[in-house]
């Protein structure tokens, strides 16, 4: 199997290939353009989507780029790449890694449930799957999407009959574009933050519509839903009657409403829950299963009690591990 390296990065030897490193590596395989898994490398791998939300979010890219679609192999030296959508947010990628050694499935960030702007999640059968596991606990089942979707609408709706201004908290990549999308299907009139707006392109160029946002003033927000990032929060201060809303898969802890200091939390979430995740592992079939992020410890020992070979790459006490 191929060997897999955790140091500041995953790193596969055999290939020189890097999984998501937030350091500057020669070659890297960017997953999506969250910035929690973007960086500077001299070579980087991804989707035409991804590529594109780095940039603007990134400015100026170092190095040099190659955007791959998905299911197009690419051969390098010793070994070949295939990425397959994750189903996180529009554009990202799980990367399929073969080489004579084996195979090896990363997933970065995924989802199997759909959304409505991002691409399905696929998966292939691997020796190694190297998957996150962000809600790797039991409890962390999420309700249908589309009762998560009519409980955000009927808040909306519900506050603006009232006379107040419903405000949806959610992420800038991803997030709020299910949130715009849901907006128009239901024909609620949504004023997104400019962070958001500046993504909408990339969205459109891939075949997705939004209606088309007002202009944000939160003081001139009668009638529409705000949808702006939990960053950005304090520019509704002043906004009289505010009802505001968490979306989010932490709104499945009893505690999001207080923790947040919401009126609503609603666990719209663009990773997968703990029941996909092991519908994942069911579906590659791996000899050897290594975790990361979220509960990777917990998931790993409940995977091992299930049958499987499977350890966490991330805790407490591992640094540096090389399996």
């Amino acid at each position: 199997m191929l060997e897999v390296k955790l140091a500041r990065g995953i790193h596969l030897p055999e290939a020189d290939l890097w999984l998501d490193p937030r350091v500057c590596r020669e070659r890297a395989f960017v997953s999506h353009a969250h910035s929690d898994h973007t960086g500077r490398h001299a070579l980087t791998l991804a989707t035409r989507e991804t590529l594109d939300f780095m940039r603007l979010r990134m400015g100026k890219l170092k190095g040099a780029v190659e955007a791959i679609p998905f299911g197009e192999p690419r051969t390098f030296e010793s070994f070949r790449i295939r990425l397959l959508p994750a189903g996180h947010v529009l554009g990202s990628a799980q990367c399929l890694v073969e080489s004579a050694s084996g195979s090896l499935l990363y997933t970065g960030d995924f989802k199997l449930r759909a959304g409505l702007t991002s691409e399905a999640a696929d998966s292939c059968r691997a020796d190694t799957l190297v998957m996150e596991s962000t809600f790797g606990l039991p409890k962390y089942v999420f309700p249908t999407s589309e009762s998560v979707r009519s409980a955000i609408t009927g808040f909306c709706q519900e506050t603006l009959e009232s006379g107040g201004v419903p405000a949806l908290l959610a992420y800038s990549l991803g997030k709020a574009q299910e949130v715009l999308a849901l907006l128009g299907r239901a024909g609620l009139p949504a004023m997104p933050h400019p962070t958001i707006v500046k993504l909408l392109p990339v969205y459109e160029a891939a075949g997705y519509s939004f209606p088309i946002p007002l202009d944000w003033n939160p003081s001139r927000s009668d009638r529409c839903v705000l949808v702006c990032p939990p960053s950005a929060r304090a520019a509704l201060s002043k906004v009289a009657r505010l009802r505001t809303a968490l979306v989010s898969g932490w709104a499945l802890d009893p505690s999001a409403i207080h923790r947040s200091h919401c009126d609503a939390a609603f666990p719209l979430s663009d990773h997968a829950g703990y029941d996909e995740l092991l519908r994942h592992v069911e579906n590659v079939a791996p000899r050897r299963v290594l975790t990361l992020h979220g509960f990777a410890q917990e998931f790993a020992r409940d995977l091992r009690s299930r049958g499987w070979e499977a350890w966490a790459l991330t805790g407490p006490n591992q640094m540096d591990l090389a399996l």
